[in-house]
Parts: structure tokens; sequence; C-alpha cells
């Protein structure tokens, strides 16, 4: 009986046995074997070519693994030895705005930083299954922008005209510090007549250039960095000048004053100068802010001498005053400020290019003295919650007009 017992219990074990033995004899080999992935870059919609996409890092990631390849002339990336599963894919470098201009034929500063991209997520790589083809897309970084013009100046309590308490503002629309040591504010001509038109400049230059009636510079001895949400204050006098109106604002904490050495303004000693590069009158240190308007600003950056730039009389004229020839392909931000009339805006006298401002921002009074400001409206919020001001270069679209904002202070 004991016998008996013991063969059952072998024939039991058997059976248990041999489906494990037969499941170690199946060849799983081709389950695992690995792939050789490709995958093509597309040309951003906007790319009027298809170069540029050589030498570009695309990456494959699972689990937290990166693997990256370089792409070939052709803009393939061909991986091998990989294992067959569910991927994401991503390709991401920078441009410049010289190329993207040159990849795009869309005129946009040269020292722009711009973005090309694409990304596939949840993409399974199998044997059938092992090309794929990535759509990238390319957009212009945001960077410092024009946010604020305070140059409608205001009337004390006496009825008298005041334009010590004007300035500007500048803001960091970017999700990373920019340092903006060295960025160049240009003031458009505001006379009247015009001493070029946009179509005189069109005629005579092909458009390349805008005229500009002063720069000032940010001094680039040292960084000067700007937290995303951050601002830049720039004033003729940065005192409180909140005595005289209440429409007026304390200016004590700019960042930066343009000094005036004929000694009109009262110069605070604890914020730094901004450099005077250029003036067409001599002996103006201060930023001509023109109370009604015209008073179109430009920023742009350059490693060129600005002094070297040519320069021109008014249109058809060999004597007078001179303006700066700014190429417009340097500029990185314009705001249009056009004066309003009492028959409205007069859509002809604008001064930038559609490419940098398709319209222009006015404030509602003719003649100033309002302390009317025009700033940025707010689109949206970043993801650390600083407010995202729209940029769209379309000045009707962007800006708005307030006689309550403060410096620094935006919409929510």
């Amino acid at each position: 009986m004991y016998m008996t017992k013991y063969i059952s219990k072998l024939f039991r074990v058997q059976a248990l046995l041999l489906p494990l033995l037969l499941y170690a004899c199946v060849n799983y080999d081709d389950v695992t074997d690995s792939l050789t992935v490709q995958i093509q870059l597309v040309a951003p919609e906007a790319f009027n070519t298809s170069e540029g996409l050589d030498g570009r890092d695309v990456n494959l990631t699972i689990n937290g693994q990166t693997t990256t390849v370089k792409t070939d002339a052709n803009g393939l990336a061909t991986f091998k030895g990989i294992v067959p599963d569910v991927y994401n894919i991503s390709a991401s470098w920078k441009i410049t705005g010289a190329e993207y201009t040159a990849l795009t034929g869309i005129v946009i500063a040269e020292n722009r930083r711009c973005t090309v991209s694409g990304s596939l997520a949840g993409q399974m790589l199998q044997e059938g299954q092992n090309r794929l083809t990535l759509p990238l897309h390319v957009n212009i970084d945001p960077d410092v922008i024009i946010s604020k013009i305070a140059s409608a100046g205001c009337k004390d309590e006496n009825n008298r005209t005041y334009m010590a308490g004007k300035y500007l503002e500048l803001y960091n629309n970017a999700d990373e510090a920019i340092d903006v040591a060295g960025l160049y504010i240009g003031l458009l001509d505001s006379d009247n007549p015009q001493p070029y038109t946009l179509e005189n400049l069109q005629e005579v230059y092909n458009g390349e250039y805008v005229l500009i009636k002063q720069i000032f510079r940010i001094p680039a001895s040292k960084p000067f960095l700007v937290q995303p949400g951050g601002t830049v204050l720039l004033t003729n006098s940065a005192i409180d000048h909140r005595d005289v109106s209440p429409l007026e604002s304390d200016l004590r904490d700019a960042d930066f004053e343009a000094k005036d050495v004929s000694g009109s303004y009262q110069n605070n000693p604890a914020v730094p100068a901004l450099e005077n590069a250029f003036s067409r009158t001599s002996g103006s240190s201060i930023m001509n802010l023109v109370q009604g308007g015209p008073c179109g600003v430009v920023l742009f950056r350059t490693d060129e001498d600005v002094t070297t730039f040519p320069r021109t009389y008014a249109y058809g004229k060999t004597s007078g005053n001179q303006w700066l020839l700014l190429p417009v392909r340097l500029i990185i931000d314009g705001v249009d400020y056009l004066k309003k009339w009492n028959d409205g805006v007069r859509i002809g006298t604008k001064r930038l290019p559609t490419i940098i401002d398709a319209s222009y921002a006015n404030i509602n009074a003719t003649a100033g003295w309002t302390g009317e400001v025009v700033y940025r409206r707010t689109e949206g919020h970043a993801a650390d919650g600083h407010a995202l001001l729209m940029d769209t270069n379309n000045s009707l679209n962007d800006f708005t007009v307030s006689t309550t904002i403060k410096p620094r202070e935006y919409d929510n």
C-alpha cells in the first residue's frame, strides 16, 4: 500500500513538471528581437524649404530613459537595437531670427530666439511599425516686450502742464530669465509732417529701415536679469510725482533713468543712468516722449555701432535735421503709438511696417495732459502664476488705455 501511494505521488509530480518543461522549450526570441526604427522629421509648414533638418537630435523615451540619435542629411534618424514597446518621440532645437527669416521668408529681428519642435506620445514600436514621421512646428520665443508707454503727461492743481513723470515699461513675457543688458530702446520720429512716410521709406530704402529720433541703451557693463513676469521701468525723473497730481506715479524704484544734463528735471542719484546713444536734437539727453503722440517705441539688439548707422534728412531735402535709419531686421518689438486728431487717428501716419506692428496704439485725448497710460492687456497666466501679456504684433488688439494703472501693474 505504501508503494502504491509513492507511485501515485510520483505521477502527480511528473504531471506538474511536464507543462513547465514544455513551457521552457517554447522559443520567444521573436518577441524580444530588437528593431531598427527610423524617424523622419517633417519641416514646419511655415518653412519654404526642407533644409536645416540634418544633425538634429531625435529622442525616444520610455520609463524615463531616453535614447538620442542625430538625423542624417535628409532629416532621418535611425535607431538600432530598440526593444518593441510604447515610446514617446520628440525633437526640439533653437534657431536665430536670421535663420527663421531665411527659412520662412518672414522678417523678424536677427537676435530673436525661435524654437523648432515636434512630439509624438505613446507610439507603439514593433515589427511592421518601425518607421514614423515627426511633424515639426516653429514658434518665435517670447521675449522682453514694450508693455507700457506713459507719455500723456498731466496738469497740476494750478492747471499747469507737467511732463516729468513720463515713463516706459518693458516686460519679460518669456518663461525664463532674460538678460536685458545692452538692450536698445529707439524712439520713432514724431514730427508733423513726417520727414518720411512708410511709402517714402519703401521708395527710397526698399522698406528696410525705420526713422529714429533717439536711441537709449540699458548699460551693458554688467548683467541685468529680468525674471519671468518681471519689468524694467525707464523714466526721465525717478522721483515721487504724486504730489503734483493723483494721476502721477511714484517712480523712485525705476530701474534706469535718462539723466537730464540741462537740469530741468530732478534726477535720482540712486538710479542707474540710461545710456544716450543717439539724439536727433543736439544736447537732448532725456527721452522725448510726446504727450498726445506720435510716440512710437522699438526695442532692438545689435553688436554693431549704432553711431555708424546711416542718417537722412527729410524726404527730398539735403540739409536740416537728420534722423537715424534703423534696420528693420534688428527690431525685436515695436509699438506704433499715433496721435488722435479731432477726426480720429490718421492711419497714413504710421511709422512702423506691418511686420513690426500691424496697427497702432493711441490715447483717447487729442492733446494729452490726461495721465493716460497705454499698456498691454493680460492674455492669461503662466504655470508659475505670472501674467502673460498679449503680443500679436497688433497694438489695437494688444493694448488698452487707463488713467489708474500704475507702474509694474497689469490687469489680472
